[in-house]
């Protein structure tokens, strides 16, 4: 069952080892269902980079996808995946300033990288 589970966790992680996928997610965080082309519009994409993400977002059961009329709606089947990404974010923000403070400390040493 563990293995499972990992192997789970991983292609949720390989689904979102793109930035314009990350992008995807955090608008569809924000904004909840919106259209291809808000999407397009708000990241800045082309139809056919904009499909080919949204297409591995579904593959992996990211993102659903909705038909109205001649429009495509999106949304995040799961809006936890907001809190796994806000984690993330702290944890970026944590080392990041772990980082910053050992700088400081090399440059009141007088070891200030070159």
């Amino acid at each position: 069952m563990q293995d499972k589970l990992r192997r789970f966790k991983a292609s949720c992680f390989q689904a979102l080892a793109h930035p314009t996928r990350i992008a995807v997610v955090e608008l569809l965080c924000a904004e909840g269902e919106v259209p291809v082309s808000r999407i397009l519009e708000q990241l800045g994409l082309e139809q056919a980079n904009a499909s080919q993400h949204l297409s591995v977002l579904r593959a992996r059961q990211i993102v659903t996808g909705r038909k109205s009329g001649n429009q495509v709606f999106y949304s995040l089947r799961d809006p936890i995946l907001g809190k796994v990404l806000q984690l993330m974010r702290q944890y970026f923000e944590s080392h990041l300033h772990e980082s910053l403070e050992m700088l400081k400390g090399m440059e009141t040493d007088g070891e200030a990288p070159k």
